[in-house]
């Protein structure tokens, strides 16, 4: 990992954190050599801008409260072609990062992700349920050839930036592939893994409660 982000053909890997002080430093560590780490402290109440600095990464910091906010916060901040996104639990493994990389830069718009647990316990049954039906209605209404709502993803700045301001909470992936369709992109999934947080818990599968404003959020932006 490298500390600039001014190398315009390289990658920036946005990581939107809240309170992820204990899991990022693994997760920072995993980023792909001359991949570039801009972490967007989302109000955090714990040391997650000062690990990340630590560690070499460029830190964004964004009032706003979401997790579409910290997102959109950091690709505005990105200046490379493109733009990664992934959680800073430690749940997703940023070496596979290169394999969506390698889909658009070989003509694929976005690149995303679909969650294969690792062991069980990896993805509370409550939060796969709602995953499953929104991505089930993304799909006959869409036609979005996904069975994931994008927990990993890839593709050009200019083009996410030319989608406009999105949802500003959890509804941002959703709305992301819903503006995808619409512009006639084309949109490409792979396997990825996805493994137990490494730290604290989760703001949307740790709980019911989280779960429910998730689904929520895609519900409002789906209707």
């Amino acid at each position: 990992m490298t500390e600039s982000v001014d190398e315009r053909d390289g990658v920036t890997v946005v990581i939107p954190c809240r309170d992820e002080a204990e899991s990022l430093p693994a997760v920072l560590a995993a980023i792909p050599p001359g991949y570039l780490a801009l972490v967007v402290d989302n109000g955090s109440t714990d040391a997650t801008a000062t690990v990340a600095r630590a560690a070499g990464a460029h830190v964004v910091a964004e009032q706003r409260p979401g997790y579409g906010a910290a997102v959109q916060a950091g690709i505005a901040a990105a200046q490379t072609e493109l733009v990664a996104v992934l959680d800073g639990d430690g749940s997703m493994d940023p070496g596979e990062l290169p394999a969506l990389v390698h889909e658009v830069r070989a003509g694929a718009d976005l690149a995303v992700g679909r969650r294969r647990p690792v062991r069980v316990g990896s993805w509370p049954w409550h939060a796969r349920l709602g995953n499953r039906m929104i991505a089930t209605r993304l799909r006959r209404k869409y036609g979005v050839p996904v069975h994931d709502i994008a927990a990993m993803r890839v593709a050009r700045r200019t083009a996410l930036l030319s989608l406009g301001p999105l949802h500003t909470r959890f509804g941002y992936p959703l709305e992301l592939l819903m503006g995808a369709a619409t512009a006639g992109w084309l949109v490409v999934e792979k396997d990825i893994t996805y493994r137990p947080r490494t730290g604290g818990i989760s703001k949307v599968s740790g709980s019911w409660r989280g779960s429910m404003r998730a689904t929520r959020d895609f519900w409002m932006v789906l209707k």
